[in-house]
């Protein structure tokens, strides 16, 4: 599980890198309902509006759960455990478009939105009807 606690100011550093860039971006999809932030070393995505519940919370999460999924390189996709969100970006992800960042790549769908890291496989999808995690 990852935990994380909002910085002062972190939401400033959410802004969209330069076209070409590799540096840090934030996207939501075209609906709004799912907002991502992606650089090199990490993705994580939260959803505002879902059918689903998420796994049991943590015994040891002392903050929101449920609400948003995230991915390192190398690692398995968790659920966070977070003070903070990803909700609220303004750069959306036109379906069938895609955004690369590393080996972590986001693929935005009527379905959903699914990010995995593009050597080991792992990764995650959201929507509002499900959520996967493989």
């Amino acid at each position: 599980m990852f935990s994380v606690v909002a910085a002062a100011g972190a939401a400033a550093t959410w802004c969209a890198a330069p076209a070409g860039a590799e540096g840090f971006v934030d996207f939501t999809s075209p609906s709004g309902n799912v907002s991502c932030v992606l650089d090199v070393d990490y993705v994580r995505c939260d959803i505002a509006e879902r059918d689903w519940a998420p796994p049991p919370r943590p015994v040891d999460c002392e903050f929101d759960y449920g609400q948003g999924v995230a991915l390192v390189p190398g690692g398995a996709a968790e659920f966070v455990c977070a003070g903070d969100t990803t909700l609220g970006g303004s750069n959306p992800l036109s379906y069938g478009q895609s955004i690369t960042r590393g080996d972590l790549r986001c693929d935005s769908a009527q379905t959903g939105i699914t990010c995995l890291d593009r050597t080991t496989g792992h990764g995650f999808a959201l929507s509002r009807q499900v959520y996967q995690l493989f």
